[in-house]
């Protein structure tokens, strides 16, 4: 994967907009000292060259009804469950990220649930259906903190 060279004014600006991605682009101008018009081009720049993904609203899980976060290790039965499980999971709304992983684990997902027993609905109904070879959860019993890569100016 080719990496970005980024500058200075790339840089100041996903700062800018990492920490409120609903900043106006006229706000960030004054910021960098530059027109709106070169905000607004740097940003297509780097929205097309692939540095920025998206943007997003992060809602509250928990007050939308989401109570327990789990982290599962998943263990297939062989290799070849790899394309037919990730696509699975696909399809499951409460598994939020799925990764591949080094280590003892195939994969490691991330998963939402209203409670505990909604969790054990989803483990039993849901996940054990994908013919796994067996799963290990970890309940978070809640986020110290999240946080962004850092971008450095004049790295």
């Amino acid at each position: 994967m080719t990496q970005i060279i980024l500058d200075d004014l790339d840089r100041k600006i996903l700062n800018l907009i990492v920490d409120d991605a609903r900043k106006p682009f006229l706000e960030i101008a004054r910021e960098c000292n530059v027109s709106g018009a070169a905000i607004h081009q740097r940003i297509q720049k780097l929205t097309s060259a692939g540095v920025i993904k998206g943007s997003e609203f992060v809602l509250s899980n928990e007050k939308i009804g989401y109570e327990t976060c789990a982290y599962m290790g998943i263990f297939l039965k062989n290799p070849e469950q790899f394309p037919t499980v990730t696509e699975a999971l696909t399809k499951i709304p409460e598994v939020v990220e799925c990764h591949y992983t080094t280590g003892q684990y195939d994969l490691f997902i991330k998963v939402y649930a209203k409670n505990n027993q909604h969790l054990l609905s989803i483990i039993h109904n849901k996940l054990q259906p994908l013919g796994l070879a067996r799963t290990e959860t970890l309940i978070s019993f809640k986020e110290s903190f999240r946080r962004h890569l850092p971008i450095e100016l004049n790295p």
